[in-house]
């Protein structure tokens, strides 16, 4: 009996022991958790990497706040478009607050609503009634929600969406091609196009003078010229009449602007499809014609 009294008091003993030395042990380990704790809060890139390990191996949950209004969700939420502000890691780390870890953004908290509500419908945007269209295209920039949902947004707003324009790859004819094809580009370009417009004035304002009676008349008087054998000619000079000198110096500047135009495209073969350089080309050629036939009657 007293054996077993000893050996009981002897297991007891060791039992005890064994459970002071792993109290110690979990007391060393609390020290070392608190001395990394402490570590964490002074190196927060550390904290809010093993913030995003925590939140990543359990219930992948994270706060938002959008200027003092708090947010939660799950990550993987997120995760749905790793190119924007929110879905990336390391974009978001550097609004991180390991103090209270959740990520803190200074910006239109209303807007907030929809841009999580992008991330939770797969890529649906819409903007809040209360506000303003300039803030909400801001805010879209801010979490970088990409061009694709800009332009659903701009759709949704009843935006005109502008045609892309198809450039030349060389510079000097891709500048050509912006001066005299896109007014708006530049201000040379808007002279241009006011010259190019005065041009198609005066061209229009001759064509119907030149159907006038007392100009016709005009034109149709010959000058008499006496002959060898007593008879008279009548000879006729159209290279000096004025409407002529005129709609002349119209045909050069118009042809002038479409081979300018032609060279300094970007695709010859869309160039010369397009129906308003054909009209330019219909409206060019009879003056060519009427001027070969004229040298002809000369000779």
């Amino acid at each position: 009996m007293d054996d077993r009294a000893h050996g009981a008091d002897q297991s007891l003993g060791n039992a005890t022991h064994s459970r002071g030395d792993e109290d110690a042990e979990e007391g060393v380990m609390t020290v070392e958790n608190m001395l990394e704790d402490s570590a964490g809060l002074s190196a927060p890139h550390l904290s809010a990497e093993r913030f995003e390990r925590g939140r990543q191996g359990c219930c992948e949950r994270v706060v938002i706040n959008i200027s003092g209004l708090r947010f939660e969700t799950q990550l993987k939420t997120f995760n749905q478009f790793p190119e924007t502000l929110l879905g990336d890691p390391r974009k978001r780390m550097r609004y991180f607050d390991p103090l209270r870890n959740e990520y803190f953004f200074d910006r239109n908290r209303p807007s907030f609503d929809a841009i999580l509500y992008y991330y939770q419908s797969g890529g649906r945007i819409r903007r809040p009634v209360n506000v303003p269209i300039d803030i909400f295209s801001e805010e879209i920039r801010f979490y970088q929600l990409g061009e694709e949902a800009m332009e659903k947004f701009r759709d949704d707003e009843g935006f005109i969406k502008e045609d892309e324009r198809v450039l030349p790859k060389s510079d000097f004819q891709k500048q050509v091609w912006l001066l005299f094809e896109y007014p708006e580009s530049s201000g040379p370009a808007r002279g241009i196009a006011i010259v190019s417009v005065l041009v198609i004035l005066i061209s229009i304002v001759i064509f119907c003078m030149e159907t006038l009676p007392e100009f016709r008349d005009e034109r149709d008087q010959r000058t008499v010229a006496p002959t060898a054998n007593g008879t008279a000619s009548h000879v006729q000079n159209p290279f000096t009449d004025p409407f002529f000198i005129i709609e002349t110096l119209c045909i050069i500047w118009f042809t002038f602007e479409l081979l300018v135009r032609f060279f300094a495209c970007p695709s010859k073969a869309s160039f010369s499809k397009n129906i308003m350089n054909i009209i330019d080309i219909v409206a060019i050629i009879p003056y060519f014609i009427t001027l070969g036939t004229e040298l002809a009657e000369r000779e």
